[in-house]
């Protein structure tokens, strides 16, 4: 898997409205969990670390908010909103079948 781009740190540092690096480690982690969450589910690691594929970073942005933080009462909702992307994912060839 590709490292977290010092891009994409800061845009899920926009998505979580803080605006320090306090939290870059927690955010890193989860990021990668969320990429080691799409492969198992069958999607391609040149579709997971494709930072600008709008599909993939939105699904990873919902599973660092669900993830995010010790108190999080809409944790539910961005994890569904995940699974929901996630599924979408794996049903489109063009995110599961090379060439």
């Amino acid at each position: 898997m590709a490292n977290v781009s010092n891009e994409m740190i800061y845009a899920i540092r926009q998505y979580l409205r803080i605006n320090h690096t306090h939290f870059d480690i927690e955010i890193t982690d989860l990021v990668e969990a969320a990429r080691a969450d799409l492969i198992l589910g069958g999607i391609l690691l040149s579709k997971v670390n494709d930072e600008s594929d709008s599909l993939v970073k939105r699904a990873i942005v919902c599973y660092v908010k669900a993830g995010f933080g010790l108190d999080n009462a809409d944790a539910e909702k961005y994890a569904a909103s995940y699974d929901s992307l996630k599924r979408h994912l794996m049903l489109s060839s063009e995110y599961t079948t090379e060439g």
